[in-house]
């Protein structure tokens, strides 16, 4: 069959993008019916080849990106007019059918990651962020050297999750999402900061588990919540409270110390340093706040010569030719310049016509800030600490005086040493009347090691103590303070919130069991995400046993076994490599850490898991400057 038509109309449209559609509207020499109203998929399909032919031989169908042809035949009794009508619906066509020029609503330089694209995205990332740090965690996990790229940083060695993942830099979103917890767990109870990650990290491999069995992630995030209150009411069953027996609340407070500290590099010497975080903590008398507990480190000696100072030390040394002791100090804490005041305009300038007008300008100088350090005297003070210098001519009138000057001192230890002696900070000194003294029963200048140090004995704070840390580098005592700092930060708030649990395993052992025996009562799909849930938690004494290098298949069997036959106080023995009865070995956690734990992790697997779109915004572009 021979198809002959006759070119009746030429027309040119243009599309998104300046694109280019040459359309032909040729009529056919012979009647075909169910084309009066032509579309490109039906044109394509009847006439294939034979429709691309009928275009003037010099003229292909594609010429470029940026020109296509096509034709549209009319039959001989059609009417040419109203296959107008449908030029527009057949443009939108050709535009959606075959992908000419995208509708693009973003940026250029914009990317954009939908649906399982973007939660395999997140899942790699938050997977990868757990990996790094699962093998720190537990009594016998690594260390990590955090080395920046500027000659001058310091090299850090560490096994404190909060620390390595504030240190790493991370471009991954769903991995800012586990160092956002991990900070914290670190601001709320200072403990757990890698297991939090890590428990959030495996909830996300059994999520990925269970999307590859086309299991919705709504479907999941549904079961999770089931599971969670599930656990917290185990775990709240299985806590014990001795917050009415000043003994035994001391000896919880000294097992969990133990416990804290058992995975820092203070674990030779836990003893002395549970001993002295505990004595330290119970000084504060209920209270939160850490800021009357000073830390200071000194390098020389070992970790075993550190020790608690009951007072307050000032890293700083008193002027030259001034009292080294003051009993029944009266301290006048300023915030002020003590240097002669110079002429502050921009690009001023004196001019003198002889040597003597210097003279007079330099007198005055001196008369005006002779005049300052009056002021300050007439507050009836014995003792000035300065948070910026003191210059030798109002160190020379103090001494005089016979008041101790102390210059310099930072702005954190003017802060405590205000808090420490119920001082006031100033820096105007027109008002004697209404400036609160700060009082100390002793000053003196103390030595520790070969560096001199200030000590306020008899401060009006009684809880202000001071620890002081000696160790061989400055690694060493980095890593020892931020090991302190987690354990005065878990006992603080086991003081407020007494409750304590077991540890060692034992305590997620616990909540996956509960977990399990809910899936099992629970119809529908929602039963394999609570026992996914489950899963999760047995893998946390699972990758403590395989960092000590033991066979944790068996070691966790066994621990599943005997909770289930209801010995709930087994836990994991990492000493012995076995399973034993951790409330006598003394395992002992905060009640508060592990439910935050908990929650944490739970709440930030959820929010990874219910992406279904990762868009991130072009790169600001850099304009360069103009001079």
């Amino acid at each position: 069959m021979k198809f002959e038509s006759k070119l009746i109309k030429r027309k040119i449209c243009k599309v998104k993008g300046n694109f280019e559609v040459h359309v032909y509207f040729r009529k056919l020499e012979f009647e075909m019916w169910k084309c009066c109203f032509p579309c490109l998929d039906h044109i394509w399909r009847m006439f294939s080849k034979k429709v691309l032919s009928l275009i003037s031989p010099e003229k292909k169908p594609f010429l470029g990106d940026k020109r296509l042809y096509i034709c549209i035949l009319c039959p001989k009794n059609g009417n040419f007019y109203i296959l107008r009508r449908y030029l527009a619906a057949v443009m939108y066509r050709i535009t959606e059918k075959v992908s000419l020029q995208p509708i693009q609503i973003l940026k250029d330089n914009a990317e954009e990651e939908r649906s399982e694209t973007a939660r395999l995205s997140s899942f790699v990332g938050a997977i990868a962020i757990g990996d790094l740090i699962k093998s720190t965690l537990g009594p016998k996990g690594m260390d990590k050297i955090l080395q920046s790229t500027e000659m001058n940083e310091a090299v850090q060695v560490t096994n404190d999750g909060a620390t390595i993942l504030k240190s790493i830099g991370i471009d991954n979103p769903a991995g800012k999402i586990l160092v956002d917890i991990s900070r914290v767990q670190d601001d709320e109870v200072g403990d757990g900061t890698t297991s939090v990650t890590v428990l959030a990290c495996e909830l996300l491999k059994e999520a990925e588990k269970l999307v590859g069995m086309k299991l919705h992630p709504q479907t999941i995030i549904a079961g999770w919540r089931k599971a969670v209150p599930t656990a917290v009411a185990a775990l709240e069953k299985s806590a014990m409270d001795h917050g009415n027996d000043a003994a035994k609340f001391k000896k919880d407070l000294l097992n969990i110390a133990h416990t804290t500290l058992s995975s820092k590099i203070v674990q030779q010497g836990r003893e002395k340093f549970a001993n002295l975080c505990v004595d330290a903590v119970l000084r504060l008398k209920g209270k939160t706040d850490l800021h009357a507990i000073q830390i200071i480190k000194k390098k020389g000696g070992n970790m075993n010569d550190s020790y608690l100072d009951e007072g307050f030390l000032l890293d700083k040394k008193v002027g030259v030719n001034q009292p080294k002791r003051i009993e029944k100090a009266k301290i006048l804490i300023g915030n002020t310049a003590m240097d002669t005041d110079k002429v502050k305009v921009f690009g001023s300038r004196i001019r003198v016509d002889s040597t003597a007008k210097i003279a007079e300008l330099e007198l005055a100088e001196k008369e005006k800030m002779k005049d300052k350090v009056d002021k300050i005297l007439k507050h009836e003070c014995n003792v000035f600490i300065n948070r910026q210098l003191i210059y030798n001519y109002p160190e020379q009138l103090f001494s005089d005086a016979g008041v101790m000057a102390i210059e310099h001192a930072d702005f954190e230890g003017v802060e405590r040493l205000a808090l420490v002696t119920g001082g006031e900070i100033v820096s105007t000194f027109d008002s004697p009347g209404s400036v609160k003294l700060g009082q100390c029963d002793l000053i003196e200048e103390i030595m520790i090691g070969e560096d001199r140090l200030i000590k306020f004995s008899g401060v009006a704070l009684g809880e202000a103590c001071t620890i002081v840390l000696r160790g061989a580098t400055q690694q060493i005592l980095d890593e020892v303070e931020r090991s302190l700092h987690d354990a005065l930060c878990v006992l603080s708030q086991t003081v407020k919130e007494t409750r304590t649990v077991l540890g060692g395993g034992a305590s997620e052992m616990l909540m996956a069991n509960a977990v399990q025996e809910l899936a099992s009562k629970t119809p529908g799909k929602e039963a394999v995400a609570i026992e996914a849930f489950a899963s999760a938690l047995r893998q946390l004494p699972t990758i403590i046993a395989d960092n000590a290098g033991y066979d944790s298949a068996d070691l966790v069997s066994q621990l599943r076994a005997a909770h289930t036959q209801g010995q709930h106080m087994m836990g994991l023995n990492m000493y012995e490599g076995t399973i034993g009865d951790v409330r006598e070995l003394g395992v002992v956690e905060s009640f508060k850490a592990k439910k935050q734990m908990l929650t944490s992790a739970a709440e930030a697997a959820e929010m990874i898991l219910r992406v279904d779109d990762i868009i991130k915004c072009a790169p600001r572009q850099r304009t360069p400057d103009h001079h």
